[in-house]
């Protein structure tokens, strides 16, 4: 029972006492009247009776509900009227009620009422719907007592208990509605609870005990008097009663709350984290004075303290987030005051970090950003500062595109304008300077290339991957003959193939240049070249390369005339072949052929000088010395043509071994020096250190020193000189020839190691063709030093290891004696 109900039982136990007393007081002086002592006690006793009942009065008037009290049962099983019972309580709750059961006052308003209160859906303490009607037949034939919460209309709720007492039945009617408790969040259900404590401070507590969340009330001094069950549970005790004498709090700081909010005479909250069911939970503990102590609840808050806390997390993350982004960011609260800015933003603008920590407003940020000269330049800057701090005001549909703002220091930022999730707005600015300056770039390169295109002589169109023309410069429209309005509007492959076809109609080569373009697989997106023979007898060269965009680039090239050119080059190189080899077989039957007369000649001529035909006279002799010197130079003139002969078939082998290039430069030293007296020129040898040995051809060396020594004899005059020699330089030998002839002017000094290349000495032209030559294919090379007047140095430079490709296999021994090389070393 409550401690309403339970002062309620007290008046109503006390009114029948003193009603009671009254009636034996009333029976004892009539027959005492005679006793003066009694008399005057008994007044005494009917004043306060009397003082009594009307201070019951009072109480009762003041209470806000009804009590209805039956002397005895109304009514039995099969009746089904309400009785005559009494009402304690004023006509105001009794007019409220009635109001509550939509019933009309009558003669007997207590029937009137229950009548109307009857058939209303009601819930029971433990849960159970029930009826008032059910339960209160119960209580009258079973002594059942209830307690129901009745939903009646308007969302009013009505409070009824009822109890047996004694012989009497009574039944508590009171008015509990509290509109708006749960939805006006925790300030609101204070200010409702302390207007119902206010107006009705029992009500507010019976409404408390029944309360899902832990409530409990306080004298002056701290002590716990009341706590309804939820309490109960959340300390883990059985009964109030065990609560009250052990005096559990939810936590030590209950008293001390209740201490402040009855003598700050106002609410005080507080949220505090308590055990409860061996959970730790978070509790908004809300305390407000009642009359002799205070009273209080706590609501679980857990779950929005967990909220507020993920929502703490989550707006450090989120700001962590945008101070790392390259974007300068600033959020402006609602009062538009700044709450948030990034480290780019400080940067970008370069703001004073200890200047924004104090939050400017927004109008602030401009004013200061406009003396840095970081905003665009504005004829009206109030206006458009007005337009910008109207921003807060807009609708959320109403939000501005992004703006490209020109600062006055050359740079171009993007700004973006956003509603902030917890209200307010944030501005998002990025620097576009370098990407507005490369775009810029990008289309004049796009232009540029367009253009080159359009210079280009080939034909060159891009399809894309829908198979639409993209592009194409003006050499595909002059090679297949479109006009300019034709290739508007992106025609697609078959529109172009279709006039394509006038000029070329092989449909294969035109299903395959479309599956390269439509096709998306990694088979048929490949690079292909072709060729086109058009019906104008034009040749036509294509290619298909896919771009990695998905699109496919075409290239056509006219190549008629190139072609014309080849097959006159090409019948050209064939008869310049057939000449060659005409000349080879002359060159090799003439020399054969004048081989056999000249050695016949040359054998009787040596036979006569012999004295075979009888001892010549000395005017003979002459003659037969000519015929003998005409011969040998014929027959080394043939030789020489022979070898050449080889040398152009690539049929001339070396015949390699190990030469002393000493040796073979004395021995051509002394072949010559008959000639060089007869023609009083003097010959020396310089040989330069221990030239040792080379891998070579001893007797094409041996021709190489002697052709270089008869060229020198032809062009120094009597008197003149000579000089042959040889060094080494590591692994390249040199043998040279000096003079100090003529020398050869500069405009013919290019020319003299070619073939058939005549001076103005006379001579063949093969000798020094032929020293290059030999040393080329030795892997060595010639040089040529002359000016004209000062002689004429002629040097063959050859390696130690000859590397010529004309070398047989079984002859390069390179390896054979690096390999010597190495064992020697080794041993």
């Amino acid at each position: 029972m409550t401690g309403q109900t339970f002062q309620i039982v007290t008046l109503i136990v006390t009114l029948g006492a003193v009603a009671f007393a009254f009636a034996t007081g009333m029976w004892a002086y009539r027959l005492t009247a005679g006793a003066r002592a009694a008399q005057t006690l008994w007044r005494r006793r009917t004043s306060d009776l009397e003082d009594k009942i009307a201070r019951a009065d009072s109480v009762f008037g003041a209470h806000p509900g009804l009590v209805l009290v039956w002397d005895e049962p109304p009514f039995d099983e099969s009746d089904t009227g309400w009785g005559h019972p009494r009402i304690f309580g004023s006509p105001v709750a009794l007019a409220s009620l009635l109001r509550f059961a939509e019933a009309s006052d009558g003669p007997d308003p207590a029937s009137t009422l229950m009548e109307g209160l009857a058939d209303y859906e009601a819930r029971s303490a433990g849960g159970d719907e029930t009826t008032l009607r059910l339960r209160f037949q119960e209580l009258m034939q079973q002594g059942s007592p209830f307690s129901l919460t009745i939903l009646g209309p308007g969302g009013r709720f009505l409070e009824v208990d009822g109890r047996a007492a004694g012989t009497q039945l009574v039944v508590w009617l009171s008015d509990s509605t509290i509109r708006g408790l749960e939805e006006s969040g925790a300030r609101g259900r204070v200010e409702e609870a302390q207007r119902l404590v206010s107006k009705d401070p029992m009500a507010f507590l019976d409404m408390l005990g029944r309360a899902p969340f832990p409530a409990w009330r306080m004298n002056a001094t701290g002590r716990l008097e009341w706590a309804n069950q939820a309490y109960v549970n959340a300390v883990d005790a059985e009964t109030i009663d065990e609560v009250l004498h052990k005096q559990t709090t939810l936590d030590a700081a209950m008293a001390e709350q209740a201490a402040k909010a009855t003598a700050k005479a106002d609410v005080v909250g507080d949220t505090r984290v308590i055990v409860v069911g061996g959970r730790r939970r978070a509790m908004q503990f809300l305390v407000f004075p009642v009359s002799g102590g205070a009273a209080g609840f706590a609501l679980d808050v857990t779950e929005g303290e967990e909220a507020k806390n993920d929502l703490s997390r989550f707006r450090r993350a989120h700001d962590e987030t945008l101070n790392h982004m390259a974007e300068a960011v600033v959020v402006f609260d609602r009062s538009k005051r700044t709450s948030f800015h990034n480290t780019a933003f400080s940067k970008l603008f370069k703001l004073d970090e200890a200047w924004l920590n104090d939050r400017p407003g927004h109008g602030q940020l401009l004013d200061r950003m406009r003396e840095k000269r970081l905003l665009p330049e504005q004829a009206d800057f109030a206006e458009w500062k007005a337009n910008e701090l109207a921003r807060y005001e807009l609708a959320p549909g109403d939000e501005t595109p992004d703006e490209l703002w020109p600062v006055p220091d050359g740079r171009t930022l993007r700004v973006a304008r956003q509603r902030h999730p917890l209200g307010g707005l944030m501005l998002i600015f990025e620097d576009k300077t370098d990407e507005l300056a490369l775009r810029a770039r990008y289309n004049t390169l796009i232009n540029v290339q367009r253009a080159t295109l359009d210079k280009l002589h080939e034909a060159v169109a891009v399809f894309g991957a829908n198979g639409r023309l993209q592009l194409n410069n003006n050499a595909f429209e002059q090679l297949w003959g479109f006009d300019a309005e034709e290739l508007d509007g992106q025609p697609d492959f078959e529109t172009v193939a279709e006039t394509c076809a006038a000029l070329f109609a092989d449909d294969r080569v035109w299903n395959d240049i479309r599956g390269r373009v439509t096709d998306p697989s990694p088979q048929a997106r490949k690079q292909v070249t072709g060729e086109m023979h058009r019906s104008d007898d034009r040749v036509l060269t294509y290619l298909t390369r896919p771009l990695p965009d998905g699109a496919t680039l075409i290239c056509w090239d006219d190549v008629t005339d190139s072609r014309r050119i080849e097959e006159a080059l090409r019948e050209r190189a064939e008869a310049l072949e057939t000449s060659e080899r005409i000349k080879t077989e002359f060159v090799e039957h003439v020399s054969y052929q004048l081989r056999t007369p000249l050695t016949t000649i040359g054998g009787y001529a040596d036979l006569l000088a012999q004295g075979f035909a009888g001892e010549l006279t000395d005017r003979q002799k002459e003659p037969m010395a000519a015929i003998q010197s005409a011969s040998s130079h014929l027959a080394k003139l043939i030789d020489d043509i022979l070898d050449v002969a080889a040398i152009d078939a690539g049929q001339l082998e070396l015949d390699l071994g190990d030469v002393n290039l000493e040796d073979v430069v004395r021995e051509a030293a002394e072949l010559v020096a008959a000639r060089a007296d007869h023609n009083s020129v003097k010959l020396d040898v310089r040989i330069e250190g221990d030239i040792g040995l080379l891998r070579a051809d001893r007797n094409r060396l041996k021709q190489v020193a002697m052709n270089l020594l008869s060229n020198a004899l032809r062009h120094v005059q009597p008197g003149g000189g000579i000089t042959i020699g040889a060094r080494r330089e590591s692994d390249q030998l040199t043998m040279w020839v000096n003079d100090n002839g003529e020398g050869i002017a500069p405009d013919k000094q290019a020319t003299v190691f070619d073939r058939f290349a005549r001076g103005e000495r006379g001579g063949a032209g093969l000798g020094l063709a032929l020293v290059k030559d030999i040393a080329l294919l030795h892997g060595g090379w010639v040089e040529l030093k002359s000016e004209p007047g000062k002689g004429t140095l002629v040097a063959c430079h050859l390696p130690a290891e000859a590397r010529s490709m004309a070398t047989p296999k079984e002859l390069d021994l390179t390896g054979v004696v690096n390999e010597d090389e190495r064992v020697s070393s080794q041993s």
